[in-house]
């Protein structure tokens, strides 16, 4: 069972001290991560528990407690994993523009093999492991030697961080038969005059992740452009 930790500690498994090792030798944070990405990506984070994580590595529950407090603990570490496995692209003295579109496609393509992490953001705790941190360092890095300064560089960032992120979760979390897009759209065209716009569109045939990602990041890459340009 978890220990019970009094209001106002640190929750991050990142913040708190790493424990020294004990217990069964062969069971160690390398092994269990390694173990949660695999049942992640099998089974998806709502069936991820401590005891059927345990079952994969053939201990028994308690064992995980001396190195993880919690599952939170263990998707953190899980998320941080997959940007590891990646290492950040070179992008070297690319122009800013084509090195940030490097950044978030290689980036979305990590979240994409890992689909069970892309709905990770949404809970309420940071994403400060080392291998993710690496990433945010070269996207922000490559912000300011574009140009980007005080306030407009946390907007940049964050505005290129929800992008990316917020694509790869629709598209890992949309779920939609062939029968129900059809249904569905057939619906929108009988009720037109509410709502034109999506009836006249294919509003529930539009799945076109890539080229919604693509499109959606030069547009705005366009707007960041635009900034540097008025504020020169």
């Amino acid at each position: 069972m978890a220990r019970q930790r009094e209001q106002g500690d640190v929750r991050s498994v990142w913040l708190r001290p790493r424990r020294p090792s004990r217990g069964e030798p062969p069971l160690t944070l390398t092994r269990i991560v390694d173990a949660a990405v695999a049942l992640l990506d099998e089974e998806g984070i709502d069936r991820l528990t401590m005891r059927r994580l345990a079952e994969r590595l053939d201990v028994v529950a308690p064992s995980l407690y001396w190195h993880v407090d919690t599952k939170d603990d263990v998707i953190d570490l899980a998320v941080d994993a997959i940007f590891g496995r990646s290492a950040p692209p070179a992008v070297g003295a690319s122009p800013w523009r084509d090195a940030v579109t490097t950044v978030l496609t290689v980036w979305r393509t990590a979240l994409l093999r890992h689909p069970w992490a892309a709905a990770v953001p949404a809970r309420r705790r940071p994403t400060i492991g080392p291998n993710f941190l690496a990433w945010m360092e070269l996207l922000q890095a490559t912000l300011v030697r574009a140009g980007f300064t005080g306030k407009g560089l946390p907007a940049a960032t964050w505005a290129l961080y929800n992008h990316v992120m917020g694509s790869a979760s629709a598209e890992t979390a949309l779920h939609i038969t062939d029968e129900e897009r059809r249904v569905g759209q057939e619906r929108l065209r009988a009720d037109r005059a509410r709502y034109p716009t999506l009836a006249a569109n294919g509003y529930l045939y539009d799945d076109d992740w890539d080229g919604s990602f693509t499109t959606g990041l030069d547009y705005l890459l366009d707007g960041l452009q635009a900034q540097l340009d008025r504020a020169e």
